[in-house]
């Protein structure tokens, strides 16, 4: 699909134009004028001639009290900044315009329509589709609402979803979408009008996405036809069907035919919008991928180096393309692998990473008083982002659904933090001059790594793409770049093959192999994933990984460093003979490059500190009280997660329905136990150590942790999607009687991120406490994140539903391992702990990975 997505992005239009006239200034001569003239400006590509004018025009109409006109020349003006590639500039313009139609006209003015659609516009480009879908509706639902339904407008609010679809890869409901939206226009406007063209120009790349190429070209040439004879030859929308017919080409190897229309459409581009545009940066992306694809590496890395230099390098096409000038010594092997590494580092920055990076720079800010200003920054900051994202969820609703003046309030708010901001934003350029430079870190280069690695550390980053991923390899002495044969798809189908063995259920029964663990597919994983740099990670004790995409949810040290004698033994015991990585290597995995710098930098110093505060043994069904009652209560020994049941199931008016809960939640009296032997071993005082009811929300908020060093929390772990209503992972901790705001039993990862912590480590003794933030999503973006966000240096965290005595032992071992040898370091730590376990032959189950091999450490592994 890698052809096929690369002309997509250049090749679909996100809207056709959304740009008019306020329609109250057509009795007013020279607003008119300076309207019509905009429109005209920006349907001729002529962005830095109409932005003048926009700006004037709004300037204007601040003065006067219309909502509706002010409004409608925003939009323009925000369309201007949107054809310039400054969406950064267009997306508060666009919100404010939409507040102000509202406002004038009331929620179902169908004049919002448009304005709806620019929005969902940009979000599609910038890839947030789920944000993008229900505007794009909503102005769907407007236009035919309020218009017949073959209105030019129904057309264009049609054609706006089915890009989005096609985005999506949604083929089957874009396609009639596309052919309604074809038929209202040449209906409308006739067989010859730009629309129909950019609509032909659609229904050509779906053809081509669907490999029906022999229909794809006669839309699109038609599309380009419409284009140059309409348009002219030189305008912006030339250039996309240029490219498109340029993609076609090239999948059907037409290359003679398809590389002239390439360099057509990017000169068309430079001259049209200027160096800086993002347009351009596709153009010449597409160009340069084409020349790579064609074995032309020297043609091709002029064009990579160009999208390198602006910031806009797409990794599937620079990666391929340095790595190569590096192999045929076109460019210095040092040079080559930097640029590759910077591109790597800017484009896979996560969540988690952002957390860590805002971690560190409050570390860096030197004092208590500028740690706490930067904390308040951006804590603001992300209750302003969330703050606007529910307005724009309540944006996409029927007016029925809209609570108006809760939008009004969050708008109020809004307006509030960024005043407030104005001011910290002051204090702090006086007092804290690196905070912005600091906020933004500019990637490591292969120098700055090496002096932070110790000599018997091995570092491994990985970057996913379409068709093919890459490692770097970076230790003191050396470093090493290649190729993987795997892309994107292909990796997130054996994680998910390969993760399918780990349930602790299969260490149970004995029903046969069906479902369990696949020493051979681990095995080929460590070959596809380590046997490239195998030469220079190997003789390491610890392995640094800095994982992408689906790997964040591969337990590498479960990777097999030889063919095992058969995929699935016989016996249970016959996984104790697997060359597991973790026999020779401790693993610690970092959210970024970066990481590694922010995180070894800031090692706590405090001399006060007091070693650790815990939670644990919570009470989820208070009849049974006292630990001997839970015991009996329990039964036998739960894994730490829970059915799928509606949490709002649990309670009953303003009290529990304490029988579903029990069901649901079985308590986990060994957790007492797991705290109170980790506190012996770290010297933590039993009034730090909260068990039963004390294990609860208004507890842990209540306490002041950042004078913790350790941070234990020993109860179930629940991930989105788990339970029903859930919304994000949570900790479950005691349930009050009264549930309330401050304290309903569940501990989120968005209250997790309000927290106040100085901890060289969190330990997680929960399941899948590395999950995503919702159903689907990359690894380590929901509790981990918000940890890393709250002030963690360290994670403790698992990778399934672990078996809790199984934890118990884990973690008590781990800890004792620490206190006994404190230089070996955590990681180090934690693999001794697992290979106990792994060789513990007592039972057979010890030896099946999902048992001892749950818990992966994030972050700092060292001792520093």
């Amino acid at each position: 699909m890698t052809h096929r997505r690369l002309a997509l992005a250049a090749g679909l239009a996100l809207a056709i134009t959304t740009s008019f006239a306020p329609p109250a200034l057509a009795q007013k001569v020279s607003p008119a004028a300076q309207g019509a003239r905009i429109n005209a400006l920006m349907s001729a590509g002529k962005y830095a001639e109409a932005l003048p004018l926009a700006q004037a025009m709004v300037t204007s109409l601040e003065k006067g009290d219309d909502g509706r006109e002010l409004s409608a020349a925003l939009n323009n003006l925000g369309q201007v900044y949107a054809g310039q590639g400054r969406d950064d500039l267009a997306e508060p313009i666009y919100k404010r315009a939409i507040a102000l139609l509202e406002k004038s006209l009331g929620l179902d003015t169908a004049l919002i329509a448009p304005e709806l659609s620019n929005l969902a516009a940009l979000y599609q480009r910038q890839g947030r589709f789920t944000e993008a879908e229900p505007l794009f509706k909503r102005a769907l639902t407007v236009s035919e609402r309020s218009l017949s339904r073959e209105h030019p407008d129904v057309g264009r609010a049609l054609n706006n979803l089915a890009t989005l679809y096609v985005k999506q890869e949604r083929f089957a409901e874009a396609e009639p979408l596309f052919q309604r939206a074809l038929a209202i226009y040449q209906k409308a406007a006739g067989p010859e009008h730009p629309a129909v063209a950019t609509i032909l120009n659609n229904i050509g790349q779906v053809d081509r996405d669907l490999n029906r190429d022999a229909d794809a070209e006669a839309p699109i040439k038609r599309s380009l036809a419409i284009r140059e004879k309409v348009l002219g030859p030189d305008h912006p929308d030339v250039a996309r069907s240029l490219n498109n017919l340029a993609g076609l080409y090239e999948h059907q190897q037409r290359y003679a035919e398809a590389e002239p229309l390439y360099r057509r459409a990017l000169s068309i581009r430079e001259r049209a919008l200027g160096p800086d545009h993002p347009d351009v940066a596709t153009s010449t992306s597409n160009l340069a991928y084409f020349l790579q694809a064609t074995g032309r590496t020297a043609d091709a890395l002029p064009f990579a180096q160009k999208t390198l230099a602006a910031n806009r390098a797409q990794l599937r096409v620079v990666l391929p393309i340095l790595l190569a000038a590096r192999q045929q010594s076109l460019l210095a092997s040092d040079k080559a692998l930097d640029d590759a590494l910077g591109a790597i580092q800017r484009g896979t920055q996560s969540s988690a990473a952002s957390a860590v990076n805002k971690l560190a720079v409050r570390l860096a800010a030197g004092s208590d008083r500028l740690a706490e200003l930067v904390r308040k920054d951006q804590d603001l900051a992300a209750e302003s982002e969330a703050l606007d994202k529910a307005i724009i969820a309540a944006v996409s609703k029927q007016s029925a659904q809209r609570d108006v003046a809760a939008e009004q309030r969050s708008r109020a708010r809004i307006a509030a933090i960024a005043s407030a901001r104005d001011g910290l934003q002051k204090t702090l350029a006086i007092e804290f001059p690196d905070y912005s430079s600091l906020s933004n870190p500019l990637p490591l280069a292969v120098k700055d790594i090496q002096p932070l690695l110790s000599a018997d550390e091995a570092m491994v980053i990985y970057c996913v793409v379409d068709k093919q991923s890459y490692v770097v390899a970076i230790t003191r002495e050396g470093v090493d770049w290649k190729e993987i044969s795997l892309g994107a798809d292909a990796l997130a189908q054996k994680v998910a093959a390969f993760r399918k063995g780990l349930d602790v259920g299969k260490a149970h029964d004995a029903s046969g192999k069906s479902g369990l663990f696949d020493l051979a597919l681990a095995s080929e994983l460590y070959v596809a994933l380590l046997g490239p740099v195998e030469a220079l990670t190997k003789d390491k004790r610890n392995l640094l990984v800095v994982p992408s995409a689906a790997l964040t949810a591969l337990p590498f040290h479960l990777l097999v460093t030889e063919k095992p004698q058969a995929a699935i033994p016989d016996r249970l015991e016959g996984y104790r003979d697997a060359a597991w990585l973790l026999r020779l290597q401790a693993v610690s995995v970092l959210p970024s490059v970066i990481g590694l710098k922010s995180l070894r930098a800031f090692a706590r110093r405090d001399q006060g500190v007091k070693p650790m505060t815990g939670f644990g043994d919570p009470v989820f069904n208070p009849a049974a009280e006292a630990p001997a009652d839970r015991r009996a209560a329990s039964g036998k020994i739960a894994a730490r997660n829970v059915a799928t049941i509606a949490y709002a199931d649990f309670w009953r008016g303003a009290g529990v329905d304490r029988a579903r809960l029990a069901q649901a939640l079985p308590q986990l009296p060994d957790t007492a136990d797991e705290l109170n032997a980790v506190a012996r071993n770290v010297g933590a005082t039993d009034a730090d150590i909260h068990l039963g009811r004390d294990a609860s929300e208004t507890t842990l908020k209540r306490a002041a942790l950042a004078q913790y060093g350790i941070i234990y929390f020993a109860t179930h772990g629940l991930v989105a999607g788990d339970v029903k209503g859930l919304g994000e992972p949570s900790l479950a901790l005691s349930i009050p009687d009264q549930p309330s705001e401050l304290d309903d039993g569940l501990l989120t990862a968005s209250e997790v991120a309000q927290l106040k912590l100085n901890a060289d480590w969190v330990v997680l003794s929960a399941c899948n406490t590395i999950a995503g933030d919702k159903p689907g999503a990359e690894a380590l973006s929901g509790l981990a994140r918000s940890f890393f966000y709250a002030g963690a240096r360290a994670l403790l965290v698992s990778h399934w539903a672990v078996d809790s005595e199984a934890a118990t032992r884990l973690t008590t071992s781990t800890f004792e391992l620490l206190k006994n040898e404190p230089k070996i370091g955590r990681a180090e730590a934690l693999r001794r702990a697992m290979l106990t376990y792994l060789d513990d032959a007592s039972s057979p189950r010890n030896a099946y990975p999902a048992m001892w091999a749950p818990f992966a450490l994030i972050g700092e592994g060292e001792v520093r």
